[in-house]
């Protein structure tokens, strides 16, 4: 029997991913002031629960009313003295050291194959130069499905000294750990419309103590995202500018979600979906990210049996289901699946059934 059409499409793309009602709902409570106690207490609320997802402890955390693009720039231009490297290993690594350059840091990239991981030998390679004082890296690489081994990366600029990492953590933040403090991250970031499975348009970052002491020494960087002056507010519990009230109230409100899930349970959760799509994937197509590589919130799927990928995301669509194809210049060679936020296993089953009754049709 045919699995059932959705009420709606639910979105299983890497971002935005599926928002549950209950957050759709808060969105759409009556505003309130966002000078006010209310929104105070709010502030004050929110900030001390995400910090174990960004895994920090007194790293100041804020919330800023744009999309990661604008932290990507927030980064470098705060903490980048002289220059900044940029492992690229897809195309949104690739964007990052663009916006770099746009933001007229001097920057160079270091080029990995699209489908592996930076290795962190060559990462240390390149910073034994003592040409750089910061690194630039994309955690989970949306476009290409590759987790960056972050933990072994940070060891190598550790070792480097007054090396400022900064890292996107735009679709790994709530489905792989991060672990801040530990890896020594100076600015994590990430926007919450993926593994935090909030709608898109508001993102959350947390900062260190050197980041703070690199901002301060920085002409240049800006006004809206200036982190001494985000600090200056978030210290009051405050948004340092007209903020997205109802992003504030549902952020707060998935926050609660995820701690009586726990941060635990939610990472074995993203594993286990992972392991289910790749399993699926490999029975009948193949995987881009190579082994040892592969994310827990993103799947890229190889189109090995050269279907049209754009057909096959339109059918899946008509019966209410939305993938995403490859991105960039994988756009016909790969689709990719967002398997994140608040999805489960059964839920997942259900798409994997449709498209494999997709895949049937095709083929008869």
């Amino acid at each position: 029997m045919p699995a059932a059409k959705p009420d709606h499409r639910i979105l299983f793309t890497p971002g935005p991913t599926e928002v549950a009602p209950e957050i759709l709902r808060e969105m759409a409570r009556p505003v309130i002031g966002h000078r006010g106690a209310e929104m105070q207490a709010i502030i004050r609320d929110v900030v001390p629960r995400l910090r174990p997802l960004f895994g920090t402890r007194g790293g100041d955390v804020f919330l800023t009313a744009c999309s990661a693009t604008a932290l990507w720039e927030a980064a470098l231009r705060n903490c980048v003295v002289r220059r900044v490297l940029v492992p690229v290993c897809g195309a949104f690594s690739e964007r990052f050291f663009d916006v770099a350059a746009a933001s007229g840091i001097e920057a160079d990239p270091l080029r990995v194959d699209w489908g592996k991981a930076v290795p962190a030998g060559a990462v240390a390679d390149q910073l034994k130069t003592g040409r750089y004082d910061a690194v630039a890296l994309v955690h989970n690489e949306t476009s290409t499905g590759v987790t960056n081994p972050l933990a072994e990366i940070a060891e190598a600029v550790r070792l480097r000294g007054d090396v400022a990492l900064l890292v996107d953590a735009v679709s790994s933040l709530g489905g792989i750990p991060v672990e801040a403090d530990r890896n020594g991250i100076d600015v994590c970031l990430a926007s919450v419309q993926k593994c935090l499975a909030l709608p898109p348009g508001f993102s959350v970052c947390a900062v260190s103590p050197r980041a703070l002491e690199r901002s301060a020494k920085r002409t240049g960087k800006g006004y809206y995202l200036d982190f001494l002056r985000l600090k200056e507010f978030f210290d009051k519990g405050m948004p340092m500018a007209t903020p997205s009230v109802g992003h504030i109230f549902a952020l707060q409100a998935q926050m609660k979600r995820i701690e009586a899930e726990s941060l635990e349970g939610r990472y074995a959760r993203h594993r286990a979906m992972a392991e289910r799509t790749r399993a699926w994937a490999m029975a009948r197509f193949g995987l881009f990210a190579e082994e040892g590589a592969r994310s827990d919130t993103i799947s890229c799927v190889t189109n090995t049996r050269r279907m049209d990928v754009a057909r096959f995301v339109s059918d899946l669509a008509s019966r209410g289901y939305g993938v995403s194809n490859g991105y960039g210049r994988l756009k016909e060679q790969t689709f990719r699946i967002g398997h994140m936020g608040d999805h489960t296993l059964a839920g997942l089953d259900l798409l994997l059934r449709t498209m494999d009754e997709v895949l049937g049709e095709a083929a008869s």
